[in-house]
């Protein structure tokens, strides 16, 4: 859904596939990051998740009874988006459907469940789709495979993926309480109500609360779902005096895995069917958005005839380090969570003992590391970095940083103006602005890309009227943020990642090659 909508935002058609007739059953991925709700903003579909979630910054990690250490993630104030936002999956493939229903753009078709596929000469898709009213196929230029952990689309073209599997059992639910909680995430290590095991408590919208056990590795699936024992267990948990009624339950164990690559021409996998982590850290819904994020782009611009072909390697390039990257922190999460050997154990209980007095101590105390944007900067999209930034501000292949602007009078965001095309981000000053190179500067950019957005940030209003937008930095924050001075220039991709950046103009030339390169035309240069 997420990248029907990209598609839908860039004015390309797409037919949807579901085999289910209804919305997820169940919470399933509820913590969306920061960076997820900024796609979700560019693309539309963010504005109900924000008022339907719940947001929390506020963190409490405790050692049976006694709280080691807590945490607030959302220590700067100039950024548009929350930190995360509690919501159930269901609620945002809701929100998500509604938004693409608005657009008109992509057909949507429901119980309509693929039973094969296989690669043309070609080297287009047929797919064989079943339905209530009978066969049929299409032809695909080019597939988006995002059916899960179990992937039939996967396993259909001989593909498999590889690494860890946890042998820990663990008991998700969802209930419903009749008070409001803190909006706060709560882990217990060794609780008084659960000893030995772990537990995660999580508030969503609705007064449901989500809870996850640890079970250990002998636990019976059959038995622990069971809805009395489950009732026991989070009576147990919450006291005699909470009310609850059960919503949802499951058991399940997990692994950290991944294929070893996700593009093969024309199918491209994401999310779970790529790649699998522990639900620990809320990395798997995020990085599923964030593959989309990266894709929908290079495939819209092939499409369009922007970019040559070469383009959609970087797909693999740039998300295969970024899955890894998550499977790391999520395999270490489960392995202090859960550890394996005498020394993982003396370990962690090192880390108990000494977290209790020492601040250092706290930060390796670990509950699953929460879910932050992936930076490219190994890609082969980027051009070399500028250095007379000295490695400050974001370096190509980092997400960029939102700060609060003014224009005429009202607040805006930066992230807002950067919008879903390529982007010149050029800091000025009035006799920047008033002078002839700059001109000639503006009417290249439109040569290069007639979509291409133009906004300026300045520290002061200026006086000058323009035909482009100049948002206004009064604090100086963004300068500082960017490392910038007037004359930087940051060239930003439709993902809102940075290709390259220059302290002052570059020479029309290179900003020509930065674009070309990012679009894929010089791979390898």
């Amino acid at each position: 859904m997420s990248a029907a909508v990209e598609f839908s935002n860039l004015g390309i058609k797409t037919i949807l596939l579901e085999s289910s007739d209804s919305f997820s059953d169940g919470s399933r991925a509820i913590c969306w990051s920061q960076r997820t709700l900024e796609i979700m903003d560019r693309s539309g579909a963010a504005t109900k998740m924000l008022e339907k979630g719940v947001t929390w910054n506020q963190g409490r990690v405790y050692l049976k009874h006694h709280e080691i250490y807590n945490f607030d993630l959302q220590m700067e104030t100039d950024l548009k988006m929350p930190a995360f936002i509690n919501l159930q999956q269901y609620y945002v493939e809701e929100f998500l459907e509604s938004h693409l229903r608005g657009k008109k753009l992509t057909d949507i078709r429901r119980l309509n469940e693929v039973d094969d596929i296989s690669i043309t000469e070609n080297k287009t898709a047929l797919l064989s789709v079943i339905t209530p009213n009978g066969k049929y196929e299409i032809n695909a230029k080019y597939v988006i495979a995002a059916d899960g952990v179990n992937s039939f689309l996967r396993k259909r073209l001989g593909l498999e993926t590889k690494g860890q599997k946890f042998e820990e059992k663990f008991l998700i639910t969802d209930i419903h309480v009749k008070e409001p909680y803190p909006m706060e995430r709560r882990f217990w290590f060794d609780p008084i109500f659960h000893k030995g095991q772990s537990a995660l408590l999580h508030v969503q919208p609705d007064n449901i609360l989500r809870i996850d056990l640890q079970l250990g590795v002998d636990a019976d699936p059959k038995i622990e779902s069971n809805p009395t024992r489950v009732q026991s267990r989070i009576q147990k948990m919450l006291g005699e005096n909470i009310d609850f009624d059960i919503q949802w339950i499951s058991v399940y164990s997990f692994s950290c895995k991944r294929m070893d690559r996700f593009v093969h021409e024309p199918v491209f996998f994401v999310g779970d069917a790529a790649h699998v982590v522990s639900p620990f850290g809320a990395r798997g819904g995020n990085g599923g958005i964030q593959d989309i994020d990266n894709l929908v782009w290079k495939l819209a611009s092939v499409l369009k005839g922007l970019a040559p072909k070469s383009l959609l390697k970087s797909y693999d390039l740039e998300r295969v380090p970024a899955a890894d990257e998550n499977i790391l922190n999520s395999s270490r999460s489960t392995d202090f969570m859960t550890p394996k050997n005498e020394a993982s154990k003396e370990f962690r209980e090192a880390v108990f003992l000494l977290s209790k007095n020492m601040p250092f101590a706290r930060k390796l105390v670990n509950s699953g590391r929460l879910s932050s944007p992936h930076s490219y900067h190994n890609s082969f999209l980027n051009s070399k970095d500028d250095p007379a930034f000295t490695g400050k501000g974001p370096i190509p292949g980092s997400a960029s940083l939102d700060a609060v602007l003014g224009l005429k009078s009202a607040e805006v965001w930066l992230l807002d103006y950067l919008g879903r095309e390529f982007c010149c981000l050029v800091f000025v000053n009035d006799s920047i602005l008033s002078s002839k190179r700059f001109e000639e500067f503006r009417k290249f950019v439109k040569s290069l890309n007639p979509q291409m957005n133009l906004v300026m940030v300045s520290r002061a209003i200026i006086s000058k009227n323009m035909r482009a937008t100049v948002l206004v930095d009064k604090s100086g924050k963004c300068f500082n943020k960017w490392s910038a001075i007037p004359g930087s220039v940051y060239l930003v991709r439709p993902d809102q990642h940075i290709a390259t950046r220059w302290k002052n103009y570059p020479e029309l030339e290179n900003l020509e090659q930065a674009f070309k390169k990012a679009l894929g035309h010089c791979e390898g240069k």
